[in-house]
């Protein structure tokens, strides 16, 4: 079996959170091409002044892409909100999600948006017809990401790859489009997306730490993984009163 190879990769990965530490962590890393993050994420991480703190985080990432997703759940305020975002920075992608929460298409927004020239993250993506839709909508002379996950796609029992091949060849007309695996299961998750020419992968920073991993001599790692069941047993203190041994004759 070939060992794989970071520095082999095609793919950009990109960081995903809201941590700034982690963020400033990350972005000491020129591996990492780009940062991503949403409401979910920055509500975990503490965030109560979502400008405040996008604009932290572009002082720390003045120079890669970065996505900032608007959170109003109908189309004038989105656009309101995604045109206040793209003011923050050259560097800032808008997401805007597929649909609303009444599963209202946002593809109308997407195409006003895109066509005038603002550079958007289309997210929360799951079928290929909303690939096809999203392209349809983007214009050909902007930039654009379009995320789908894929993470999610596999806990529903199917297999992504081919789920994103497709996606891939669905996009080939939008030149200036491209398409990013969102919420990787395991590091194994950004190979399979290179290998299929994906043009970027999001990696949460639990993520990020195994890249030491990659390639890592698996009969060494097996010996430490019995090192830490041993390590572990003697810390808990774990007995197991044995018979005595029957007497030899």
């Amino acid at each position: 079996m070939k060992s794989p190879s970071v520095d082999g990769l095609k793919i950009k990965i990109f960081a995903d959170g809201a941590d700034l530490a982690g963020i400033r962590q990350a972005a000491a890393d020129s591996r990492i091409k780009g940062f991503t993050t949403n409401p979910t994420l920055m509500r975990a991480a503490g965030v109560t002044d979502y400008k405040g703190f996008a604009l932290d985080v572009l002082k720390i990432v003045p120079d890669r892409p970065v996505s900032f997703e608007v959170f109003a759940d109908d189309l004038p305020t989105m656009s309101d909100q995604a045109r206040e975002i793209a003011s923050w920075g050259a560097n800032v992608y808008v997401k805007i999600p597929f649909s609303n929460t009444k599963g209202e298409s946002c593809c109308p927004l997407i195409a006003a948006l895109s066509h005038a020239g603002i550079k958007l993250n289309v997210t929360a993506i799951l079928t290929l017809d909303q690939v096809a839709r999203v392209a349809e909508a983007l214009s050909e002379s902007t930039p654009a990401i379009v995320s789908v996950f894929a993470g999610r796609v596999a806990d529903t029992g199917r297999d992504p790859v081919p789920h994103m091949t497709e996606a891939l060849r669905l996009l080939r007309n939008r030149r200036k489009a491209e398409l990013l695996w969102a919420s990787p299961r395991e590091l194994l998750n950004i190979f399979q997306a290179d290998d299929i020419g994906c043009h970027i992968i999001t990696v949460t920073g639990d993520l990020l730490k195994k890249l030491s991993l990659v390639a890592k001599d698996l009969d060494l790692y097996s010996r430490e993984t019995v090192q830490m069941f041993y390590k572990d047993a003697v810390a808990a203190g774990y007995s197991i009163e044995l018979p005595s041994k029957r007497a030899v004759s």
